[in-house]
């Protein structure tokens, strides 16, 4: 003869009791998340930014034809731009917009005349170099727009050298940060993490977040009375280094 199983009362109310339901998953940061029994979805990690790509530069095509009047020599300190003509003599108003629009290079010798070229006329240059300001925004402009490292860190260095190059060109390019800060405004915390160890970029001026910052602060210091309040207006998280 069979026995009932003896069930307790309160085993029988939680038979009674419909289950829980299963908490519904919500995007993260909607009005939604803040509702009961909901599980909020962690937020989509940052895409890596898609590099534009280099068309065939105006420095490219010039080069290619024979314009440039330059040819490459071997020293023993490695390769250098032999000049056909004093660069004093040159029409920078020709030449040097042309030699900036080859930051965007990244092949060899390409990338290297025109980084080397660009290094020689500012030394060269002096009062020469100040009326050629408005025609060099576009190619910095689109050197920093190619999002590749290592063009960008090279457009950083060539600035910092411009506006160092003469008097007057640091603040000459005050008018023009609303073109040139934005995209340094994406890669200004930009910076290598990694621990223990050495980050050896930043011995070479490769680490893109110091390069900015390095490159806010010339600005700030040879753009006149002017230069902070417009960088203040463009990258908000800037501070003067003015104070310190």
């Amino acid at each position: 003869m069979q026995t009932e199983e003896y069930i307790s009362g309160k085993k029988f109310r939680e038979s009674l009791r419909r289950p829980a339901p299963k908490p519904r998953t919500v995007p993260a940061f909607s009005i939604q998340s803040y509702q009961r029994g909901v599980v909020v979805e962690k937020p989509p990690k940052p895409k890596e930014q898609a590099r534009h790509p280099i068309s065939n530069t105006a420095f490219k095509r010039f080069y290619i034809r024979g314009d440039f009047p330059i040819s490459m020599e071997f020293s023993s300190f490695g390769y250098k731009i032999a000049w056909k003509e004093p660069i004093e003599n040159l029409n920078f108003h020709h030449y040097l917009p042309v030699f900036f629009d080859g930051l965007c290079e990244t092949e060899h010798p390409y990338k290297f005349f025109a980084r080397q070229g660009i290094h020689d006329m500012l030394v060269h240059g002096r009062s020469k170099i100040l009326p050629v300001i408005p025609q060099l925004i576009i190619p910095i402009k689109n050197a920093l727009n190619t999002k590749n490292p290592e063009v960008i860190c090279t457009t950083l260095k060539v600035l910092q050298h411009l506006v160092m190059s003469a008097d007057l060109v640091g603040e000459a390019l005050v008018p023009y940060y609303r073109q040139i800060l934005p995209a340094l405004n994406v890669y200004k915390d930009m910076n290598v993490n990694c621990g223990d160890g050495i980050d050896y970029s930043q011995q070479k001026r490769e680490n893109i977040g110091d390069m900015v910052q390095e490159t806010l602060e010339v600005l700030e210091r040879y753009g006149g009375e002017d230069a902070f309040i417009n960088i203040k207006y463009m990258i908000p998280t800037y501070e003067s280094c003015m104070l310190n």
